[in-house]
């Protein structure tokens, strides 16, 4: 799986706004607190208010908050906001290719990845990462020497 910087960017701000409460966070106070190129988070909350995950509020006491509850905000949201689809292949849903031959089996292989993808980022909210409490299944996943190479 490959993410995008747009998809970092976007689920760390994400993580910001959450800890932050409902107090409204300017764009500015975002990027420096995560490191991120100002213009290019700006332009992420363009989405992310497009896409229904933050609200914004123009002026001097402006700023940006989460759209709903933390809780209620999957990761698999903000990726499809961001970038699309959770996978694709050569810009493809998996069920819509057709491979034929000795390749036909590689279509489960790419729908099971998908669903396996799911399982993971549908289960993670944004007030799981917030918080650093995250899911008891997504620990045990983590904590498997095997998967941190």
């Amino acid at each position: 799986m490959r993410l995008s910087a747009r998809v970092d960017y976007a689920l760390r701000a994400c993580a910001e706004l959450a800890a932050s409460g409902e107090k409204l966070v300017t764009a500015e106070k975002l990027a420096r607190a995560q490191d991120i190129p100002p213009k290019f988070l700006e332009s992420i909350l363009v989405q992310l208010r497009r896409g229904g995950i933050v609200n914004a509020q123009r002026g001097p006491e402006g700023g940006y908050w989460l759209a709903r509850p933390a809780g209620d905000i999957h990761l698999a949201e903000v990726i499809r906001v961001i970038d699309g689809p959770l996978s694709n292949v050569r810009g493809h849903r998996p069920e819509d290719l057709g491979y034929t031959g000795t390749a036909r089996a590689l279509q489960e292989v790419w729908i099971a990845l998908r669903a396996a993808e799911r399982q993971i980022l549908e289960e993670v909210t944004v007030a799981d990462v917030a918080t650093g409490k995250l899911p008891e299944r997504i620990t045990s996943l983590a904590a498997d020497p095997a998967a941190w190479s």
